[in-house]
């Protein structure tokens, strides 16, 4: 579609196709300047006028074999900017080889996963030199044992742009293996089935699934997840029995509120199948025996307004972790397996207003819960008789730590993972008999220059400006002098309650060896302080998860960590919003913003219920079809609120199959931003055309897109090779 014409430093790309939608200004450097078309938006009294409203394409138009006019229109702009932005970042391609081959260097390519025992099988998970993607493995009962390649991942990829496989799911009797297949990177995933005894791939293919199966207890049958074609909401259960047409496959089971999904899961104890519904603020379960795979699913409990609950099978009885009766922070309970009734359900661990009970995993002899008070993860062991409780020692004063699957049920074992901001991930088998523990796993940081006594971390407090105080983890090199000049990358998210850890990262110390400092702002709309910290950054108290990042930026600065020049921000997905709506408020707090796969067109998205994940995140947001959410999420949402302004330099990365944040939401955006911006600031813009959310699949081309991240922040320093 473009023709590019370089001359005396100034690139124009000249437009052939017969769509008008792209006009070239001739500057130093061009940046592509969209088409508007306005068009007309009426709600609740309130007219919106949205001149990019032509950039949105359903997916049968990306996909059609010869794209139409409006598609030639779209992907014209998107590949302008892509074009823009090689242009823009030219001068720094040998320091993004350099900064992708020094990531690159420090993973350990021939490496594994620490085996996993489950059902007599040891099973593994291991990478080769130079592959970008993993081989499955298994070895029977030893590991000394032959290893059986299930799956070789490199193989299956060869000939796609993007390849993800998942939801491995095997059979009681070993046998053969249910899995997921994507080749669109849009989340609907195809299954297939495996038999693990001939290396044969079953004739059935099960289209548009969340990719995993889940077995009964007969060796034949299935039950997997179905999603809406447009919406991709999670919506029916479906019934399968090896060697049947899916024609026959039985739905047993639809969700008809569109503000829930559903999945299906096995217990633990794998005598019983479970249906769960969810949504941000409620829960409901089905259960049914696995050996009566062809019976009917009975409620647990009804599902009520606000009332969550999650279960757990041991012996005779459902342990059940819910907020009922006002558990903000969640309380333990059990109920007999006969009768499950909210009216049946006793207390085991009572609420407690300072700490969060986030998980329960169940062994034979002891009861592992997993909890977060002041911010931290903490785990604590319980036997089940009674005789014992108490807690893991952590000691650093910022880290990340969590329990395993730890599939089996009959063990004195209970793996789990540590890390913190300068200790590398470690995989831990603890001894709950005579609490020894011995770490299966360090992971290895290659190169030879990274030494953990070299990195410094730290927890601040910062005073909100409603008088709530917020956490800052942060980390840096120790010979790293903190003032005014020092380069300052803060990162959040804070939203749906997701808490983010501070935890260890091989790339990050390409920004931590260049002086930079690492950040992240445990801003509201998490649970980092606890369930009443996500409460209190949702709906209509979400202005506060912005204001807590903006605070958090303006004390880094006053307390001399760092200074305008120097401040970074980045966020992705919704804490994209978040990066969209700090650089509309207050722009001159930030030299630079990475804004990646970013939620900025709320209203519009919210509005739409064809949109993937709208229903069913109304209670996060609100429902805009209602006045009071509708003008409270226009207040803040960063495209209906773009300004004529100095823009920080802004990074945007998106993907055209992005099914959770579509690729429109960005592409308009920044189509506004080119209108609107007063200062000379960079503002660019990347589309991978091959991918969505969660970018690419393959390992190295992965790193590659972190590599062109953070070399756009070390070249506004400039820093270079």
């Amino acid at each position: 579609m473009f023709k590019i014409n370089r001359g005396l430093g100034i690139i124009t790309l000249i437009f052939v196709s017969s769509c008008n939608s792209i006009k070239m200004i001739e500057t130093k450097l061009s940046a592509p300047i969209a088409e508007k078309i306005p068009t007309t938006f009426e709600k609740n009294d309130d007219v919106r006028i949205d001149n990019y409203h032509w950039m949105r394409l359903t997916d049968a138009q990306k996909n059609a074999d010869t794209p139409d006019e409006a598609t030639q229109k779209v992907v014209a702009y998107l590949e302008a900017e892509n074009q823009y932005l090689e242009t823009e970042l030219k001068h720094t391609q040998k320091f993004q080889q350099e900064v992708f081959e020094e990531m690159k260097s420090r993973i350990k390519e021939d490496d594994a996963s620490v085996p996993y025992f489950k059902n007599g099988y040891f099973y593994i998970t291991r990478y080769e030199k130079g592959d970008q993607y993993p081989v499955y493995t298994r070895k029977k009962s030893s590991l000394e044992a032959e290893e059986e390649i299930l799956f070789d991942v490199n193989k299956l990829a060869e000939g796609h742009d993007y390849y993800n496989l998942g939801g491995l799911s095997v059979s009681p009797d070993n046998s053969k293996v249910v899995y997921g297949v994507d080749t669109v990177s849009r989340r609907q995933y195809v299954l297939r089935i495996k038999d693990l005894e001939t290396n044969k791939v079953y004739a059935e293919i099960i289209e548009n699934t969340t990719g995993g199966g889940v077995w009964a207890n007969d060796n034949q049958t299935f039950f997997y997840t179905k999603k809406d074609p447009v919406t991709l909401r999670s919506s029916q259960i479906y019934r399968h029995v090896l060697g049947t047409s899916t024609f026959e496959d039985v739905l047993v089971y639809e969700e008809q509120d569109d503000t829930f999904g559903v999945y299906v899961a096995k217990s633990k104890s794998s005598e019983f199948l479970v249906i769960g519904s969810y949504s941000t603020l409620s829960t409901e379960y089905r259960i049914l025996e696995a050996n009566q795979p062809t019976g009917e699913f009975r409620v647990f409990q009804p599902r009520e307004k606000e009332l969550e609950y999650s279960i757990a099978h041991f012996e005779d009885s459902f342990y059940v972790l819910t907020n009922k009766d006002g558990a903000t922070n969640f309380k333990l309970m059990k109920t007999p397996t006969a009768h499950t009734g909210k009216e049946n359900w006793t207390e085991v661990i009572a609420h407690r207003k300072a700490v969060l009970l986030e998980d329960i995993s169940i062994f034979k002899n002891h009861l592992i819960l997993e909890e977060r008070s002041d911010g931290l993860n903490k785990i604590r062991i319980k036997k089940w008789d009674g005789t014992e409780d108490y807690y893991l020692p952590f000691k650093e004063e910022t880290y990340a730590a969590y329990v395993y699957a730890n599939p089996e049920f009959d063990t004195e074992v209970l793996r789990y993972g540590y890390n913190s901001m300068t200790t590398p991930s470690s995989v831990i088998d603890f001894h709950m008999g005579n609490r020894s523990k011995e770490i299966k796993k360090e992971q290895e940081v290659l190169g030879g220059q990274f030494q953990k006594e070299n990195y410094l971390s730290k927890r601040i407090w910062v005073p909100a400006r409603d008088g709530k105080n917020v956490a800052v983890s942060m980390v840096h090199h120790k010979d790293t002098k903190i003032d005014h000049d020092t380069p300052l990358l803060l990162y959040a998210y804070g939203s749906y309650g997701h808490t983010i850890d501070a935890s260890f990262s091989t790339t990050r110390l390409t920004l931590l060896d260049r002086g930079f400092v690492y950040a992240i702002a445990h801003v509201r709309g998490s649970e980092y302080l606890g369930r009443n910290w996500y409460e209190d950054g949702k709906l209509l108290k979400k202005r506060n998860t912005f204001t807590d990042f903006i605070d958090c930026s303006k004390f880094l600065i006053a307390e001399k960590y760092t200074s305008e020049k120097h401040l970074y921000a980045m966020g992705g997905s919704a804490g994209g919003l978040l990066m969209g709506v700090v650089v509309n408020w207050n722009p001159e707090l930030y030299n630079g913003v990475i804004a990646a796969v970013p939620f900025v067109d709320v209203v519009s998205t919210m509005l739409d219920e064809s949109i993937p994940l709208t229903t069913g995140e109304y209670d996060e947001w609100g429902n805009p079809n209602d006045k009071e959410y509708y003008e409270y999420i226009k207040s803040y949402s960063p495209y209906d609120n773009v300004k004529k302004q100095a823009y920080p330099n802004l990074l945007i990365t998106t993907g055209l199959h992005d099914s959770q944040v579509q690729y429109w939401e960005p592409a308009k955006w920044i189509a506004k931003l080119r209108t609107h911006h007063t200062g000379s600031q960079k503002i660019l813009m990347h589309t991978d055309m091959e991918t969505g959310h969660g970018g690419a699949s393959g390992r190295f081309d992965a790193l590659k897109e972190v590599a062109r991240d953070y070399v756009f922040l070390l070249d506004l320093e400039g820093k270079q090779l």
